[in-house]
């Protein structure tokens, strides 16, 4: 879909663009888009952004089943505030049987491995398989981890996928900016059960 040397040249021209020309560029490229978001903190930004730009992009939401309540009404409110389309994937598994079965293990316990591909890899797979997206939003930033400082605000996934990250330059203090701005709603009370720090990658995007 785009060569290395095309990566190259946008993130050179598109290094300070507004997050709404991004978008709009990335369009340029496809209209079979998707968002990808676990309505973590600041997740509301690229939901908002993409939505402005495009109504009726797909967005998918991975929902590991551990979610904080606080993370599941705020997931709501944003849905109908923004009239979002989500199709939602859950892992094949109920968090329930994992408890008895599995538990959470340490990230150091040999079975963290295959938690993680049951609650995050495996229905993020089954969503782009389903979906087959050439355009992927989403809010990856720099200094989230060490990879993700590597990628540019145009990066392509694994799977040949043109990742956007609108956002990727912005710090917590810009993008409060941006919330306020357009009375978008936050929420920190979230829980990723595959990650033991913040900074800690989860495989879906390395």
């Amino acid at each position: 879909m785009i060569t290395k040397e095309q990566l190259i040249e946008l993130n050179l021209l598109y290094k300070e663009a507004k997050p709404s020309d991004i978008i709009k560029k990335a369009f340029e490229f496809s209209h079979e888009a998707v968002v990808t978001t676990n309505f973590r903190p600041y997740e509301v930004a690229i939901l908002h952004a993409v939505n402005a730009v495009k109504s009726n992009v797909d967005v998918v939401w991975c929902d590991t089943g551990y979610n904080t309540p606080q993370t599941y009404r705020h997931a709501n409110e944003v849905i109908e505030k923004l009239q979002l389309i989500v199709s939602l994937y859950v892992p094949q598994q109920t968090a329930a049987y994992r408890d008895v079965v599995m538990g959470i293990p340490d990230v150091n316990d040999p079975k963290h491995a295959l938690f993680s591909e049951q609650v995050k890899l495996e229905p993020f797979r089954r969503a782009m398989e389903t979906h087959k997206p050439k355009v992927w939003f989403t809010n990856l930033r720099k200094g989230q981890t060490a990879f993700r400082d590597s990628i540019g605000v145009f990066s392509m996934s694994k799977d040949g996928v043109l990742k956007v990250s609108p956002f990727y330059y912005w710090s917590d203090a810009d993008l409060d900016a941006y919330l306020e701005e357009y009375s978008l709603p936050n929420e920190f009370k979230y829980f990723d059960p595959t990650k033991a720090l913040e900074n800690r990658e989860c495989g879906l995007h390395s």
